[in-house]
């Protein structure tokens, strides 16, 4: 698909999102970049339903299967099989992320924290379905570095069960700092402190 087109979707399939992993969803991306998403198995999302903004503010609503076998599940822990919660808080991170490069935004995504998490429930190997419901309330690009920052609170759902709060987490996208020449040494391949 175009670039254009991208940013007019309002879901996407789980092709489409190992596609823009991969980096090879778009067509004629912008020469900066724009959010993409972590490959399996930290990919914590397989379908985008929904995807709407309205000014500074919008929602993203995704979904994952719940696999018997999934990689935390063989490790976490031996005796006692849980996904991890940061898992499901990444996964709010990995979408605020995205909706930012459906909304325009330039450059890699980072998360950049979250004022509250709260913990109520678990996904273990038997549950089916993990939805996360994110309500954006602020989406803003900064015209002076051309950075932009989404900000949103999202809840995880197991089988329909409401498990974890994540409150005003927060991604930020910033222009010039992907490191695309992996595994060389190059001007990105050490980190520190971001500019804003």
């Amino acid at each position: 698909m175009t670039y254009a087109e991208f940013l007019q979707r309002t879901s996407f399939s789980k092709e489409e999102l190992l596609a823009c992993a991969w980096g090879t969803l778009v067509t004629d991306p912008p020469a900066e970049g724009f959010a993409t998403l972590p490959g399996p198995p930290m990919l914590m999302i397989d379908r985008v339903v929904e995807i709407s903004h309205r000014g500074s503010q919008g929602r993203i609503v995704a979904e994952y299967d719940v696999n018997v076998d999934a990689w935390f599940f063989q490790c976490h822990f031996r005796s006692d099989p849980v996904q991890p919660g940061c898992l499901g808080v990444d996964a709010i991170w990995q979408l605020i992320g995205f909706y930012g490069g459906v909304r325009g935004a330039k450059g890699g995504g980072r998360a950049l924290g979250a004022k509250e998490i709260e913990f109520s429930g678990q996904i273990r190997p038997y549950n089916k379905l993990v939805r996360y419901e994110i309500d954006i309330r602020r989406y803003t690009e900064l015209a002076e570095t051309g950075a932009a920052i989404a900000i949103g609170t999202g809840t995880v759902l197991v089988d329909g069960e409401p498990i974890y709060t994540v409150k005003d987490a927060k991604v930020g996208m910033f222009r010039g700092i992907r490191y695309t020449d992996y595994p060389l040494r190059s001007v990105n391949s050490v980190g520190g402190q971001m500019k804003r």
